[in-house]
């Protein structure tokens, strides 16, 4: 049985609930994405469905079993899709159907890659309190003292410094199907959910 399917986050919108009330959705396009590869334990040591995205200039065109030999040149992103028992119904170079996975009203699991913010400082990157701001402070925004007078003599791992921020896996728990649309091939899904209008996300069933 497969748990999950990979879509592209459209973007962040709003609809109204049947009482009239304001309800924040992201969109996710499950469309373009198309049964590359079947992975079964006895021939590649796990059970697992590969899947693959179709680039933006071949969206239009009809699916030809040609395009998996070169999926470099066809697909934009190729994926994997674990699943516990046999399925029947998935075959090589059909359209990836979503619709038996997942139901309105039904509570999911999203993974995303957050939004990348460059070169930051420890105030930004970890919500330090920084220093004094009066006039001729040189302390306002740096992170202080790192422990290195400490008994240790050493800078201890995993302490906030300076660094790379963003572009880490982060996983949003227990949000609301609110909608599906078939003949879009959308999905609104209740609140937010890390990463870019654009970017690659994984919707699972819960638990």
């Amino acid at each position: 049985m497969i748990q999950g399917f990979w879509g592209r986050k459209v973007g962040m919108t709003q609809i109204f609930s049947e009482d009239n009330k304001v309800v924040p959705v992201t969109a996710v396009d499950v469309s373009g994405w198309f049964v590359s590869q079947i992975k079964t334990e006895e021939k590649d040591g796990y059970n697992a469905v590969q899947v693959a995205y179709v680039r933006n200039k071949y969206q239009d065109a009809s699916f030809e079993m040609d395009w998996l030999k070169n999926k470099a040149k066809y697909f934009r992103w190729v994926r994997e899709i674990p699943f516990t028992q046999i399925v029947d119904d998935v075959e090589v170079g059909q359209a990836f159907n979503f619709s038996s996975i997942v139901t309105e009203k039904e509570t999911v699991d999203v993974v995303g890659t957050t939004k990348g913010c460059g070169f930051a400082g420890v105030m930004r990157k970890h919500n330090y309190a920084g220093g004094p701001k009066g006039h001729g402070s040189m302390f306002k925004r740096k992170p202080g003292s790192i422990g290195f007078m400490c008994a240790t003599g050493k800078v201890i791992k995993g302490k906030g410094m300076p660094g790379h921020m963003g572009v880490k896996r982060r996983t949003t728990k227990s949000l609301k199907v609110v909608q599906i649309k078939p003949d879009d091939s959308l999905i609104l899904i209740k609140g937010s959910m890390a990463g870019k209008s654009g970017s690659l996300v994984f919707v699972r069933k819960c638990g």
